[in-house]
């Protein structure tokens, strides 16, 4: 009796110690509460047209270096290439599923999926880059259809995620239409994940510790992506001048910032994720995308913002989809980030190469979506 009192005691305490508050603080919904002071401060000195640098190609070589220099310390090389085997192979409706593991780095092995259409190659390729959605335990499974040596759990759960692409997997679209598709989990998700199970909790926890190591975690998401599609253009199956990347959300993201930093991609295409810092990180919303460390390069912000960072990409052709019903990304931000691209895009003659809209949809990736990519990349791939 006298213990169960006790434990009754100490989960009141922990209770009465959730629901303290003082009277004075600084902090309000995971922000500082002078975050618009900050984001005042914010001159982007680096962006295209605030930079002193006016030659374009210069700009984006010195853009490009410094968002490397705020991603940290790379992950090391792999000293022999990147190794891949191929664990599963399965033959679909007019192209080959296989499971593969790549050496990445020499700390690491990735596991992903490849599919490659029946018949004479080489194809064009998409580097198909899954989301967030603060569901960590699938990845790349969120993209390509699972492979039959999946456990049922992950197929099943990888069933149930495919409402927010409308029943589709995206990846195998893709390649009912002739492409190379890949796919791998980023740090954190699918097979990547922490032993203890995939909690959203503990990926900012995780980061934090990188950061210990002098290592960002979204950062090596980024470096990854980059590598993953190096391998993608050493595949023989592969046309390797014709190289493309998607995603939705942080997929989008990724999209986006691999066109940005990696001459290997022609062709980018970004659903549901652009926006300016000064419509993201405020007051004005109740709810938006802060992202947090999943998005997070230290220091960065103080140079550029995301759209002058997608804008390293140009000329490339980039499309750009979001939803004025998406309440993670405030339409007013969206558009901002959007007439930022278009100048850049179009101070280069290249202004019919960025299609940027917005939908009347909500956060989402549906078969529309889908098929706009496509036909983007059977117009530029």
């Amino acid at each position: 009796m006298r213990h169960y009192v006790l434990l009754i005691i100490g989960l009141c305490y922990s209770f009465s110690l959730c629901a303290q508050q003082r009277e004075k603080y600084e902090f309000v919904r995971n922000l500082p509460a002078y975050a618009d002071s900050l984001i005042a401060d914010l001159t982007y000195p680096l962006a295209w047209g605030n930079s002193s640098i006016k030659d374009f190609d210069a700009w984006k070589q010195a853009a490009r270096q410094k968002v490397f220099d705020c991603m940290l310390t790379p992950p090391p090389a792999p000293a022999d290439g990147y190794e891949a085997k191929i664990l599963f192979e399965e033959q679909r409706n007019g192209y080959k599923a296989r499971k593969i593991e790549i050496r990445l780095s020499r700390y690491y092995t990735v596991p992903a999926y490849v599919l490659i259409p029946d018949g004479k190659g080489p194809f064009p390729a998409v580097n198909c880059l899954h989301d967030h959605g603060a569901h960590l335990f699938i990845g790349k499974e969120k993209m390509i259809r699972p492979l039959a040596c999946e456990d049922s759990t992950v197929i099943s759960d990888a069933e149930e995620w495919l409402k927010g692409y409308e029943g589709q997997f995206f990846g195998d679209y893709l390649a009912q239409h002739g492409y190379v598709v890949f796919s791998a989990d980023a740090p954190m998700w699918g097979e990547r994940g922490q032993k203890e199970g995939a909690r959203r909790d503990r990926y900012d926890m995780i980061a934090g510790n990188m950061m210990m190591y002098g290592i960002d975690l979204s950062a090596y998401m980024t470096y990854d992506d980059i590598a993953g599609t190096e391998y993608l253009a050493t595949m023989p199956e592969v046309d390797a001048s014709r190289i493309g990347c998607t995603g939705w959300s942080m997929g989008a993201y990724r999209a986006w910032m691999l066109s940005a930093l990696s001459d290997r991609i022609k062709v980018g295409a970004a659903v549901c994720w652009m926006v300016t810092t000064d419509e993201q990180m405020g007051f004005k919303y109740s709810r938006t995308e802060n992202g947090g460390f999943a998005n997070c390069f230290p220091g960065l912000r103080r140079w550029l913002d995301y759209p002058h960072i997608a804008s390293i990409a140009c000329p490339k052709p980039m499309l750009f989809i979001n939803g004025t019903q998406d309440k993670l990304f405030p339409v007013a931000g969206v558009e901002k980030a959007f007439t930022i691209m278009h100048e850049t895009w179009e101070s280069q003659g290249a202004g019919d190469r960025i299609k940027t809209e917005l939908w009347d949809m909500p956060h989402s990736c549906g078969i529309r979506s889908q098929e706009c990519v496509l036909q983007f990349f059977q117009k530029y791939l």
